[in-house]
């Protein structure tokens, strides 16, 4: 992916080294039996994003199995976050995706929604930091946040995509970071707020299909980001496509559920299959168009 040449976002706060992470939670320490691996807490974390459970339940529910305690405590009060832009390589490849989807959002949604773009912060972090929505670990892998409009995202996670679901290349990282930027593209069409209210008086596989609908809309919003910015910015070049294609498929519920269990429970789906990730992903990057994306009224998921 040609990304060097993009504009850096200004909208990047790097918590990564300042002694707290931020000022999130310790990870999981002491307690009988000497609490959880760091190891064995990714896996988890990278379960629980996959998904769609929230990874402190898991971690939780595992150390209470090995004997360990609660696992958390609060850190020392937080500490400002470093000033200027990342000068790391992985540093300033995320705050380049971000600059580039505010331009490619700035434009696309105006024109083809008629709002305008209203940019999300992208905080990067090491270990576990603050957030508007609780607290952030590397465990629970890159996530959105709609009450501070805000990425988070621990950079290591890229390098747990390719060690354990053999994910690789900058487009795929792309991907990873426009799907969230989709989630925040939701939000500010007010489907987040509509699609929350309606999984409290929904039952728990109602509450799962709502999360899905709302998951393969940003898969799409994220190919729809692809395909401006590949118009605009002749972005990709050969095998991107096929980066992010396996990127959407690695981490479908079913090839997960397979993988973890040995068997696929497709009413516990909370981010779609292989093949809908895939195919709704595919659909934004041919169309390019917002409303080739309601998956809250489709039919067919």
């Amino acid at each position: 992916m040609r990304w060097d040449d993009f504009r850096r976002s200004s909208n990047v706060e790097d918590r990564r080294g300042d002694g707290t992470g931020g000022g999130g939670f310790r990870l999981p320490t002491g307690g009988r039996g000497g609490g959880l691996g760091l190891g064995t807490i990714i896996v988890l974390g990278l379960v629980g994003w996959a998904l769609g459970i929230d990874p402190r339940l898991l971690i939780s529910g595992a150390e209470m199995l090995s004997g360990g305690g609660s696992g958390y405590t609060e850190p020392a009060p937080q500490r400002s976050a470093p000033s200027g832009l990342p000068q790391d390589r992985e540093g300033q490849f995320a705050s380049a995706i971000l600059g580039n989807t505010e331009d490619v959002w700035s434009a696309v949604l105006p024109d083809q929604a008629g709002i305008n773009y209203q940019a999300p912060r992208m905080v990067l972090f090491s270990g576990y930091t603050r957030s508007g929505c609780g607290a952030a670990q590397s465990a629970t892998g890159p996530f959105y946040c709609p009450l501070d409009r805000s990425v988070y995202i621990d950079l290591s996670f890229f390098r747990e995509l390719q060690t354990r679901f053999r994910v690789t290349g900058d487009f795929a990282d792309a991907y990873v970071i426009a799907h969230e930027v989709g989630h925040h593209v939701e939000n500010l069409l007010g489907i987040l707020p509509r699609v929350q209210q309606a999984q409290r008086q929904a039952s728990p596989e109602q509450a799962n299909q709502l999360s899905v609908r709302v998951e393969l809309m940003a898969d799409c919003l994220a190919g729809v980001w692809a395909n401006h910015s590949d118009q605009k910015y002749r972005s990709l070049e050969p095998g991107d496509i096929e980066e992010a294609i396996n990127a959407a498929s690695a981490i479908g519920d079913d090839r997960l559920q397979k993988a973890s269990q040995g068997y696929v429970v497709p009413e516990s789906f909370t981010h779609g299959s292989s093949e809908q990730r895939v195919r709704w992903f595919s659909t934004g990057l041919k169309t390019g168009k917002i409303e080739s994306c309601n998956t809250m009224s489709a039919s067919r998921l």
